[in-house]
């Protein structure tokens, strides 16, 4: 049961952490969905408004991230002001109005239908609802453009920190305004001192003077590695890193032959307030003992490659590297800006190794292209082609690519398979069962697409002199019909009787000796219809092209993760062929599951 003041937030919770992070007066832009503006209880837009001013907020259009995540969804960037202290006033923006179509938006956008970067529209959703709104892009409109002209409108100012005015006497002569160059949450030296930053403030420490020591030694070493990480950043070379590395090493020297290893406790006690402790501790590679098995890389070879940027490639194949590696897709006027070779001479060269797709101005790689549905893209190209021959590559690789057929032999096909027509499950039982020809009207199979659920209907109309529906494929309980109805909905036969308690309640009890005789005659039906359905010729072999089309069709994409650059990863690692090809899966396939055993390098590969 949820309670308190943060409940109406609890689903926007790291809205909420957010505001947290920033002081009285800071600015923060977050990215949302419309709901938190547009929802009908306004309970979190009145959570937010006593903690945060609006200065405004942009309705981006649903298509904006498509790219990014693959769907449609309306958005809103927020810009928030947090406050002194709580607003007891409720603004306008909590509140709901209405676009001048009637659409419900929040007042906020229904005063300024300018900071809404596309047109409100009614669009039912997944499940139906016809109260669902969305706001579709504007045709021909860059969204770019449109989010620098809406944000020349966002209103507010920065407000530069002030000390709290609680502080008197020494307090207040040990705080001073915070650095903005300082980190939040670590030390500093000013004139001599040493001082801690906490949000707005910087407060002097009056320690013990070997701890005031200790961290004076240690602010040393992190302005050492923060410059060794900014060189390498900078893409310096060698010998420029070489007396950077060079310091360090002298200072950590210098430092643990007077205070111990960084990760000792001493200096832990000392220094792991300081956001940047953990870094500093990572110099250091200790033993099983806790001891130092040796110095950190960083203090002698180069721990970040710098990514760099290519300009100009000799190749059309190199082209395509770089634009795989950069774009994430085939993208020509790039490659030609990279050759200087012009997009038709391109793709004459790649041919085989890129692919036009039908019905769309795109080119795709092999891997992409001849993946898939394969017997689906057959089809269109062959259509494509009889049109533009430009497309028959396309229908030659296709053809090449397409799995191999499975024969009757292979393929297990069971009573209840939904892809089945009901006219071959009506063959069976009519076949198999011998109904008289005055029945052949009354009991029909019939398949509902929406439910699943098969049905016979007529069942009941046997005679129970019909021997294969009451002895050879049923029981007097539950006639064939009846069992393969059940068979078809992938059910277990049951027979139960109707008994009657001491109290007069009737109740039903699974009757043993009839259900077990009943799944007996069930097994009997199954194995008679493996026995029948590849029994016919033209029924075989219109099933057997049935299921390829169906269950067959479809070609797993091998992804190759060679052309992948990663800028700023340190070189001390290579990824192995698996975790590269793994890395284009992520980035390329929409969904990704890393099954690898333990110690394939998972952890590597994701991050």
């Amino acid at each position: 049961m949820e309670s308190g003041a943060d409940a109406p937030l609890r689903p926007y919770l790291s809205l909420s952490k957010t505001l947290e992070q920033v002081r009285p007066g800071g600015v923060i832009a977050y990215i949302t969905s419309k709901g938190t503006m547009d929802k009908q209880n306004p309970a979190v837009r009145r959570y937010i408004a006593e903690r945060a001013e609006l200065l405004g907020a942009i309705r981006l259009p649903n298509t904006a991230f498509k790219a990014n995540a693959g769907t449609e969804v309306t958005s809103d960037i927020l810009f928030l002001q947090k406050r002194e202290r709580p607003l007891t006033v409720e603004p306008d923006w909590v509140h709901l109005g209405q676009t001048a179509d009637g659409i419900p938006v929040n007042r906020y956008f229904a005063a300024h239908p300018e900071m809404m970067l596309g047109t409100m529209v009614r669009e039912p959703n997944l499940y139906g609802n016809e109260n669902e709104t969305a706001c579709i892009p504007l045709e021909g409109a860059v969204l770019s453009e449109q989010l620098t002209e809406a944000v020349q409108h966002i209103r507010g100012e920065y407000q530069a920190a002030e000390l709290p005015n609680e502080l008197e006497g020494e307090a207040a002569a040990d705080t001073i305004p915070a650095d903005p160059n300082v980190k939040n949450y670590a030390f500093t030296m000013v004139d001599g001192e040493v001082y801690y930053r906490t949000n707005s403030a910087m407060v002097r420490q009056k320690l013990p003077l070997p701890a005031l020591e200790r961290i004076r030694g240690m602010i040393d070493l992190r302005q050492q590695v923060n410059d060794l990480i900014q060189a390498q950043l900078d893409n310096a070379d060698d010998a420029a890193l070489a007396p950077i590395q060079a310091r360090l090493n002298q200072q950590y020297d210098a430092f643990t032959a007077k205070y111990g290893l960084i990760n000792a406790r001493s200096n832990a006690n000392a220094f792991s307030s300081d956001s940047s402790y953990y870094l500093l501790c990572s110099l250091e590679v200790l033993n099983e003992q806790g001891g130092l098995a040796r110095k950190a890389d960083m203090f002698t070879k180069r721990t970040i490659r710098q990514q760099t940027t290519i300009t100009h490639v000799d190749t059309a194949a190199e082209a395509l590297a770089v634009s795989i590696a950069e774009k994430a897709r085939v993208d020509l006027p790039y490659m030609a800006q990279l050759t200087g070779i012009e997009p038709e001479q391109l793709t004459k060269e790649l041919n085989g190794v890129i692919f036009p797709v039908p019905n769309q101005d795109i080119y795709v790689t092999a891997d992409e292209y001849l993946s898939g549905n394969v017997r689906q893209k057959l089809r269109e190209a062959m259509q494509a082609a009889a049109q533009n021959p430009l497309y028959l590559p396309n229908v030659t690789a296709l053809k090449a690519a397409q799995p191999k057929d499975l024969d009757a032999s292979e393929i297990d096909v069971r009573l209840g398979a939904t892809w089945l027509d009901k006219s071959v499950i009506q063959d069976f039982m009519l076949e198999t069962f011998a109904p008289p020809m005055y029945l052949h009207r009354v009991i029909h199979v019939n398949f509902s697409e929406y439910t699943a659920e098969w049905n016979i209907s007529g069942k009941s109309a046997v005679s129970e002199s019909s021997v294969t529906a009451y002895v050879t494929y049923g029981t007097r309980r539950a006639n064939a019909y009846r069992i393969l109805e059940d068979t078809l909905n992938l059910r277990d036969v049951r027979i139960y009787d109707m008994v009657t308690d001491p109290d007069g309640k009737e109740r039903r009890v699974l009757n043993q000796k009839e259900t077990t005789l009943a799944q007996q005659k069930q097994q009997a039906i199954k194995a008679a219809f493996r026995e029948w359905i590849w029994k016919e010729p033209n029924r075989r072999e219109t099933l057997v092209a049935q299921y390829n089309e169906l269950f067959n069709a479809t070609r797993p994409r091998e992804y190759d993760g060679r052309h992948i650059t990663f800028g700023g990863m340190t070189p001390e690692i290579q990824l192995r062929e698996h975790q590269r090809n793994a890395v284009a899966h992520i980035l390329y396939g929409g969904n990704t599951l890393l099954a690898h055993e333990v110690g394939a390098g998972k952890s590597a590969t994701r991050s």
